[in-house]
This record gives C-alpha cells, sequence and structure tokens, in this order.
C-alpha cells in the first residue's frame, strides 16, 4: 500500500511538472512573437534639397528661393531635411550666417553635404577645418525608423586627401558593415552624382574617376542601399543601378535644364521608396 502511495504521489508530481513545463514554453513562444519578431516598416517622409549655393548668380534671389524653399517644407512637415551640398556659392563668414540663418527656421532636423563649393573640389585642412567650424561634422550617419542615413563628403572620393580620404573610407565601409549586420536598409546623401549617364562613362566634372566610382557601386550593391541622393550639377538626373535609386535633384538657385526650382519629397512606406519634384511658389 506504501508503495502504491509513493508510486502515485511521483505520477502526480511528474504529471503537474509536464504540465508546468508546457505551460511557460506555450508562454515563452507567444511573448517571443511580439519580443522578437522584426516590427513593421513605419511610414515617413523626407526632403531632398540641393545646391542652395547663396550666390551663384543673383545673391539676394538665392536667399529669396531658400527663405521660400523653407517655408513650404515647413509646411509639408517632413521627418527632416538633407541639403545636397553647395550650401553657398563662396564660403566666407558673411555666406554661411546667411545659409545659417534661413536653414534654422526649419522645424524639422536639417543635415548638411559638404559640396565642392563648401570645401573645395579637393579638400584641404584649412578649407575642412573651417567648415567643420562653422557648418559641423562633413560626413556622419543616423538612425531613422529602422533606416540607416550616412552623409558621405563625395569631395574625398574625388581625389586622395592625406589624412582623410582613408580614413573617410574606413568610416563608410564601417558604417555599411553595421547596417548590414542590423539589416538595416540604407540611404546615401552626397554632393556629386557617381555618374550621370553610365557607370562606365568617363570621368567628368559632374561625376565620380571610374576607379572610386566602381568601389562605391560595388559597395551598394553588397550593403542595401536602397537610393543615392546628390546635387552638384543643377539638373535632375534620376538613375537606377541594381534596384539602388540615383536622384540627382533640381536646385533652390539655379536649374541648367530650365525646370522650376525646388526640392524633392521622399516616401518611404513598406518597403517602397519614391520621391517627386515639388516646384517653388512665389
Amino acid at each position: 500500500m506504501e508503495n502504491q502511495f509513493k508510486v502515485e504521489n511521483n505520477l502526480k508530481r511528474y504529471t503537474m511538472q509536464f504540465i508546468f513545463t508546457k505551460y511557460w514554453l506555450f508562454l515563452f513562444s507567444f511573448f517571443s512573437l511580439f519580443s522578437f519578431t522584426e516590427p513593421a516598416p513605419q511610414t515617413f517622409t523626407f526632403v531632398q534639397v540641393a545646391d542652395t549655393q547663396l550666390g551663384f548668380e543673383d545673391y539676394e534671389k538665392d536667399l529669396q528661393s531658400f527663405n521660400q524653399a523653407v517655408k513650404q517644407i515647413n509646411e509639408i512637415n517632413p521627418d527632416f531635411v538633407i541639403i545636397c551640398g553647395d550650401l553657398v556659392n563662396v564660403a566666407n563668414d558673411s555666406s554661411y550666417a546667411d545659409f545659417l540663418n534661413i536653414k534654422n527656421k526649419l522645424k524639422v532636423p536639417c543635415y548638411c553635404v559638404a559640396g565642392n563649393h563648401d570645401i573645395q573640389k579637393i579638400p584641404n585642412d584649412t578649407s575642412l577645418v573651417y567648415y567643420r567650424k562653422v557648418i559641423g561634422k562633413d560626413y556622419y550617419s543616423f538612425m531613422h525608423k529602422g533606416y540607416t542615413f550616412i552623409i558621405a563628403n563625395t569631395q574625398l572620393w574625388n581625389g586622395e586627401v592625406e589624412n582623410e580620404s582613408e580614413k573617410h573610407d574606413h568610416w563608410f565601409k564601417k558604417t555599411l558593415e553595421v547596417a548590414r549586420k542590423k539589416k538595416s536598409s540604407v540611404f546615401v546623401a552626397g554632393h556629386s552624382p557617381i555618374y550621370v549617364e553610365d557607370p562606365a562613362e568617363q570621368t567628368g566634372y559632374f561625376n565620380l574617376p571610374p576607379a572610386k566610382r566602381k568601389e562605391v557601386l560595388n559597395l551598394f550593391r553588397e550593403n542595401n542601399v536602397v537610393a543615392y541622393l546628390s546635387g552638384h550639377a543643377h539638373r535632375l538626373i534620376v538613375n537606377n543601378f541594381e534596384g539602388t535609386q540615383m536622384v540627382t535633384s533640381e536646385t533652390t538657385s539655379v536649374n541648367f535644364d530650365k525646370r522650376p526650382l525646388g526640392f524633392r519629397v521622399w516616401k518611404v512606406s513598406a518597403g517602397t521608396v519614391t520621391h517627386e519634384s515639388v516646384p517653388l511658389k512665389y
């Protein structure tokens, strides 16, 4: 009788342990679905501005156009703004003060790219130090709703700058690697277009040298870069390189293709990326 009692007792204990274990496994599996599943893509918008370039042809007109762009952007209320370089035509205290005075009227974050008129086509210590002191970093990255945004210094790709180009390239590759490991899609913004019409075209004023161009495009291919935003050409250029949208925006200063002055609004939604032009209203 005593042995039968012990057997029944043990059977009850093992049964309870089994039920208890199954219960916790169920709870763990249930909550894991919420804890570890990738979050659904979030919709957001941002604005691409190019070549505010105060003083390119008519300083007062450029001031007016930039002010108007800021007014319209504030009405749209995007998540943030990226200005793709050539903030001013001649980099000095006066022009940068005017630029910053208008930029600071934006009601959303604004990320600036360094252009050739800001730090020269091939930068040097003096131009870089001045830009970094007055405007801020010339290359950096930030995250937004699961996407990685990389602000590159394309002037350091136009030629080898001692103590600068190599450091920039190491940072660029490392930032892409981190994004890839996080499975984060990437937007890159620079000043110069990678190419204008053909990835194999010859070197010109508006594109990158062929060797660097090939290297950068390979990095785009390998690291889920969904779009590259640029300026510099003062005309709209839209290409697609193996799934990467390559968009050089119209400007707020002068457009060589006679398009209306304006900017572009990008919309990111559920894995789709679209953009459209917004002309300035006077």
